[in-house]
C-alpha cells in the first residue's frame, strides 16, 4: 500500500492555491471542475501530493488544532523572512527541541497548521 494524498477542504480556493502554489511553492498538477460549485486541485511533486476540495456544501469550520502539514526548508530564518514579505504571521515558535532539528508553524487560509522544518 502507498500513501497518495491528503485532502483538504477549503472555503476559497483562490486564497488556498495562492498560499500552497505561491507561498509554498508546490505545483499544480491536476484542476478539475467536478460541479456546478466544486472544483478539485491536486499540488505537489513525487507521490505524495495535498487534494483541495472546493464545494460550497461541504464549506468547513476548520478549528482542528491538531492536522498539521510539514515542508522541509533549508532556513527557517530564512522562510519566516518570505512569509513575513508576504503577510503571513508565525503562529508558534520556532522551536529546537534537539540539536538536529528548528521547526515553527504558520496556518492556511482556513486555519490548518503547516509546519517548516530546518533539519540541523
Amino acid at each position: 500500500m502507498k500513501y497518495c494524498w491528503t485532502t483538504l477542504t477549503v472555503n476559497n480556493m483562490r486564497k488556498s492555491l495562492d498560499f500552497y502554489n505561491g507561498v509554498i511553492g508546490l505545483p499544480i498538477t491536476r484542476r478539475i471542475k467536478a460541479g456546478p460549485e466544486t472544483e478539485i486541485c491536486f499540488l505537489g511533486e513525487g507521490d505524495t501530493q495535498i487534494e483541495l476540495i472546493s464545494d460550497l456544501e461541504l464549506r468547513p469550520e476548520c478549528t482542528n488544532e491538531s492536522i498539521s502539514m510539514g515542508f522541509v526548508v533549508d532556513s527557517t530564518e530564512s522562510m519566516i523572512e518570505q512569509l513575513k514579505r508576504k503577510g503571513i504571521e508565525v503562529h508558534s515558535g520556532p522551536f529546537q527541541p534537539n540539536p538536529g532539528i528548528r521547526f515553527f508553524y504558520v496556518k492556511d487560509p482556513d486555519g490548518y497548521k503547516i509546519q517548516f522544518v530546518e533539519n540541523l
